[in-house]
């Protein structure tokens, strides 16, 4: 998941459709050229042409660090070369008087379309992320947070995985929102996603499940190595200055609770086991870490 801004989720989105449309106006070049039989660009029969058009001078050159860890943007490499190299041998064909058969220019066709699904991978995963995603914090909403919970409880009554759930929630926000105004609240929540997304692990998902409280979600994860993980947040979310200002909080707390996703209960049960965990956590004092069933007995 992008830990990175609203803003700069749109921004990334605008590119990669701006990128897409090069490479459609390139590709009614190309087809036009061939049909016509017209002189063509030399930079599309040179060995780097795939370097040299629009969409490949953004996708080597400027397009947004975020995207290039991604496995669809890292496919279309491959895809878009091996169609640049068709399109090179079809071009230099025409050029020499030859016939292109058939079989050739649907070659190149298949190589269009395996790169437009690509590219409808991508886009797709960018619109999901702005649709799930809440505007203030940055972290998922609980638009499809059931439906990934459900789809992991299936593995882990497989027995495929353990998985944690876990619900922080920051300790005496109203006084912030009281004493500093919403403005700065609103700031503290941002950054507090920021810090739980930047010091998670990156399959990690980091739900907004109320208004100060989060639902972590911990695929892979025993509950030993979660409330290990858990608490190692717990303290360095204590010990960090969220925003900066004389008119903000210094330090902000959180009260974690945390249970197993459950094989033998629903996941809207292993929710509210973490829940009852929490205000376990509030009850013992405020920013500290409760599991279940072992908040129950303070």
């Amino acid at each position: 998941m992008f830990s990175i801004s609203q803003e700069n989720l749109q921004e990334i989105l605008r590119q990669v459709r701006q990128a897409v449309y090069n490479h459609e106006q390139w590709h009614k070049n190309i087809t036009r050229t061939i049909m016509c039989r017209l002189s063509c660009d030399q930079q599309d029969v040179a060995e780097d042409s795939h370097r040299c058009c629009l969409f490949g001078q953004w996708y080597y050159g400027d397009a947004p660090q975020e995207l290039r860890d991604k496995v669809a943007f890292v496919a279309i490499e491959t895809v878009h070369r091996n169609m640049h190299q068709i399109a090179s041998r079809l071009l230099k064909t025409m050029a020499a008087g030859g016939v292109i058969l058939p079989d050739d220019f649907d070659t190149f066709a298949n190589a269009l379309d395996n790169l437009r699904l690509q590219f409808n991978t991508i886009i797709r995963e960018l619109e999901e992320l702005l649709q799930n995603r809440d505007p203030l914090t940055g972290a998922e909403n609980r638009v499809g947070m059931l439906t990934t919970l459900r789809e992991m409880h299936s593995m882990v009554q497989r027995g495929m995985q353990r998985c944690c759930i876990v619900i922080a929630d920051l300790d005496h926000f109203k006084h912030v929102n009281d004493t500093y105004g919403h403005q700065v609240g609103d700031r503290v929540l941002a950054a507090t996603v920021h810090y739980l997304k930047k010091n998670l692990r990156p399959y990690d998902r980091v739900f907004r499940y109320g208004g100060e409280e989060f639902l972590i979600f911990l695929p892979n994860t025993d509950p030993q190595t979660g409330l290990m993980a858990i608490e190692r947040m717990r303290l360095g979310l204590a010990e960090k200055v969220l925003v900066q200002g004389s008119a903000a909080p210094e330090f902000v707390t959180a009260s974690f609770g945390m249970s197993g996703l459950d094989e033998g209960v629903t996941v809207e049960e292993s929710i509210d086991r973490a829940d009852k965990a929490m205000y376990g956590a509030k009850k013992a004092g405020r920013n500290c870490v409760r599991t279940w069933p072992l908040a129950l007995e303070d």
